[in-house]
């Protein structure tokens, strides 16, 4: 679609006067700059008739707006408001006074008390007022308050509208000031009103989340004609809060929408807001949240890890450096996960795993979080090193050492097997074919496949890294494994891989045993 929306923030206005502490001038400032940086094009900075603070910070950031973006402020549809207004903003480039009335009948008979004619003589003398405030250089938004109640009388509401548009009103914001239907009830009254109005109007909607619908109302209601969009940072706002920026703009964007906003400041401006208004963002925020970009479910594990350095994700709706967030997908592992949680956390943790020992070791992994529920990375790399490093089974390692002979290399090996104990003299090109025949000769022959020495820990160690072994084993009737050992010692190292290896086979023969049972 080639129209663009026109992103209109109210975070310094409605957000602001829903925090238990609202902002002072020097707070205001710095969320003002953000926004700039973010790159919306309108910025509502205040309420500048509630209180002398408001006014002087909506005055100072009039003072310093670039001069390409609207500066708004809001004002009760009476003269004294308007006049604070049009005083607080009187030097930005391009002001804007925002003036507002309710229209729907309940308000007009519960809140106003005041006839329906009445409220729309009091709307059109204040865009009037307003407008001659301002002259040439600013413009006027008039405010259907309630606008979302106005279904019965929508009628009253567009015949008013086109008054209020001939006094001098260029933009007309609806808001769903208390969300309390389905959104296309509310997007279908969008319309009605686009198509009533002249084209050189601008349709502006400004949604409420009381029912947590306000991104998805914002969104229809441009795709039937509405140019602005209202909406806050971290979607703060009265009760329930305002539609979310990030939202809308990350949905309007997947719909082919061009953006006019630098996006990539969408994360760094979630975690300012959070700290500025000490409202913490939730771990389910969509986009922003820590657990938007987490897994927890094997099944969905599996999908993010296989499309993780893809554009589009198995189980994202964007790739998070759209909006600036330099952390990657998260896998939890909960007793919901499976093996590629466990093969991922651990690689991720700078330690080698394969696919089958991750298999291997995932029951245990998941009878822990059974206990506990989602488990840290130190705990799953506790069983990783007991199951992987220490295997226990019918063979325990008890000695290697060289035996000095100026002739050939050899060393002594000492184990047991099912509680029986050996001890042979083995011979070979170094440690590991030593060990290997001083098994054969025990009777427990294995064949050699692949081996590779690795430093774990040199880069923060150096020299007092430990050796890790990795030998793939094969024993006589062709069973092969994975085995890894770790020392000090790079011979001690190799040995107890072997035995890890020993074990493995060793105990998977008696449990096909127990099995064929």
């Amino acid at each position: 679609m080639s129209r663009k929306p026109f992103f209109y923030d109210v975070t310094l206005r409605d957000g602001n006067q829903a925090l238990k502490k609202p902002w002072n001038t020097k707070q205001k400032e710095i969320i003002f700059n953000q926004l700039v940086t973010l790159g919306v094009q309108g910025i509502e900075v205040g309420f500048s008739g509630s209180s002398d603070m408001d006014f002087e910070a909506c005055q100072h950031l009039a003072n310093i707006a670039p001069d390409n973006i609207v500066i708004s402020g809001l004002a009760r549809a009476v003269e004294r408001d308007i006049i604070k207004v049009a005083e607080a903003i009187k030097n930005a480039n391009r002001p804007r006074i925002h003036t507002f009335i309710a229209m729907s009948p309940f308000n007009m008979e519960h809140v106003l008390r005041k006839d329906p004619k009445d409220v729309r003589k009091i709307a059109v003398t204040a865009v009037k007022y307003a407008k001659s405030l301002l002259g040439e250089k600013g413009e006027v938004q008039f405010s259907v308050e309630h606008f979302g109640d106005c279904r019965e009388n929508l009628s009253f509401v567009i015949d008013s509208l086109q008054e209020i548009a001939a006094a001098g009103a260029k933009v007309f914001n609806l808001p769903n000031t208390v969300e309390r239907t389905r959104p296309l009830e509310f997007v279908n009254m969008i319309k009605e009103v686009r198509n009533a109005l002249p084209e050189n109007v601008i349709v502006a909607v400004h949604c409420h989340n009381d029912l947590g619908m306000a991104t998805a109302t914002t969104v229809e209601s441009y795709f039937v004609g509405a140019d602005q969009l209202e909406c806050s940072l971290n979607g703060l706002g009265e009760r329930a809060g305002n539609t979310n920026l990030y939202e809308v703009a990350t949905s309007l964007h997947n719909c082919s929408v061009e953006i006019p906003l630098n996006m990539s400041k969408i994360y760094e401006s979630a975690v300012l807001v959070a700290e500025m208004s000490e409202i913490e963002i939730y771990e389910k925020s969509p986009l922003i949240g820590p657990d938007a970009l987490a897994h927890r479910s094997g099944i969905h594990q599996d999908g993010a890890m296989k499309t993780k350095n893809m554009e589009k994700g198995a189980y994202r709706p964007i790739h998070p450096s759209l909006i600036g967030r330099d952390d990657d997908e998260h896998l939890g592992f909960t007793s919901q996960s499976g093996k590629t949680a466990v093969y991922e956390i651990i690689t991720r943790a700078g330690y080698p795993i394969t696919t089958e020992e991750a298999i291997r070791i995932t029951p245990s992994i998941k009878e822990k979080a059974e206990k506990i529920g989602e488990l840290p990375t130190e705990s799953i790399l506790e069983i990783y090193f007991k199951e992987i490093f220490d295997v226990k089974g019918l063979f325990k390692f008890l000695e290697f050492t060289k035996i000095n002979d100026v002739e050939k290399e050899k060393y002594k090996l000492r184990f047991s097997y099912n509680e029986k104990e050996f001890e042979e003299i083995g011979q070979g090109d170094g440690p590991l074919e030593s060990c290997l025949s001083a098994l054969s000769q025990a009777g427990f022959p294995q064949k050699l496949a692949h081996y590779e020495q690795l430093a774990l820990g040199e880069d923060t160690r150096g020299v007092a890294a430990d050796a890790m072994t990795i030998i793939h084993l094969m024993s006589p009737d062709g069973e092969k494994v994975v085995c890894r050992g770790i020392d000090h010692s790079t011979a001690k190292a190799n040995v107890k891989a072997i035995f890890n290896g020993l074990n493995l086979i060793y105990n998977k023969k008696l449990s096909e045993i127990k099995s064929a049972k």
